[in-house]
């Protein structure tokens, strides 16, 4: 099982950077190691197959996630771009194409899947050239998220979410580290049992349940991105942001950069007091919100 695995890894790694929209023969095709392990997936049990395809669907999923930071996935797109590599499996298991037939047929389904949820990227890409460099995110230490958001560790109200903390969890491990209950939710998988994987469009953030929600270059730069795009999830990221303060204990607050002076007019002043300030070296400012008791 595990030389298949690494087929796939090898295979996301061959098409790493390579640009989906481009029409550009033999650009995207199958490896050596991924017509090899075609040739042997009938000795996978069935439970093994449907591994195999979340597998590739994660991985493709992460290499989406790389290349730019503001493709987006929620629940919907995961299962289809799952059902894209159910669909390749199933085209393997036929032998009624060559190989390089299910392969093109195979990236001309992940440029639709692409297209029909992140239509943007279709845009922004498709006069491009057969390499795109990626518009990804950094991480982050955990004492630059700190300055730049102007929080005192030992003062946070408990317990502490951390909305995009980024695949190594920087900010999530200092806090342990220091005996602060805290949590983080990103869309790479995890396996420390504070850190969710998810989408922070889709994630529950309750009612009253955080002392502290924390993003750095996070949430608020996604929906400044989507408040900018003509066909932005602008409504989305405007309903997320209200169950992020709703999420807040009375006296709790949400810390986040850059600010979002278009949606931060509109808070209600009797249940929400703001602050704002610049940020050194930086052309935005921070924000805080304070959940009034």
């Amino acid at each position: 099982m595990n030389n298949f695995l690494e087929s796939i890894d090898k295979q996301i790694a061959s098409n790493r950077g390579k640009n989906l929209f481009l029409d550009q023969p033999g650009l995207l095709r199958f490896i050596r190691e991924t017509v090899e392990a075609i040739s042997k997936l009938n000795e996978l049990s069935p439970e093994q197959q449907c591994v195999l395809i979340d597998y590739a669907a994660d991985k493709a999923h992460e290499e989406f996630c790389r290349v730019n930071q503001y493709y987006s996935f929620g629940a919907e797109s995961k299962k289809a771009l799952r059902d894209v590599y159910a669909d390749l499996l199933a085209s393997i298991q036929q032998k009624d194409q060559s190989v390089d037939a299910i392969s093109e047929n195979h990236y001309k389904k992940l440029k639709s899947w692409l297209q029909e949820y992140n239509a943007f990227g279709g845009k922004l890409y498709e006069n491009a050239g057969p390499y795109i460099e990626p518009v990804a995110c950094s991480e982050y230490s955990a004492a630059l998220q700190l300055g730049i958001l102007t929080i005192d560790p030992e003062s946070l109200m408990q317990p502490v979410l951390d909305v995009g903390c980024g695949k190594e969890g920087n900010l999530v491990k200092f806090l342990h580290e220091r005996g602060v209950e805290v949590f983080g939710i990103d869309r790479f998988l995890f396996e420390a049992a504070n850190l969710f994987t998810g989408d922070w469009l889709e994630f529950d953030y309750g009612h009253a349940k955080w002392g502290t929600i924390i993003s750095n270059l996070g949430f608020s730069n996604h929906f400044n991105h989507h408040h900018l795009r003509e066909d932005g999830n602008y409504i989305g990221y405007a309903k997320a942001y209200m169950d992020i303060l709703h999420g807040l204990k009375p006296g709790g607050s949400f810390y986040y950069a850059p600010d979002l002076p278009f949606i931060e007019k509109y808070l209600d002043t009797t249940r929400f007091a703001l602050k704002k300030q610049e940020v050194n070296q930086y052309n935005f400012k921070s924000t805080v919100i304070k959940r009034l008791g």
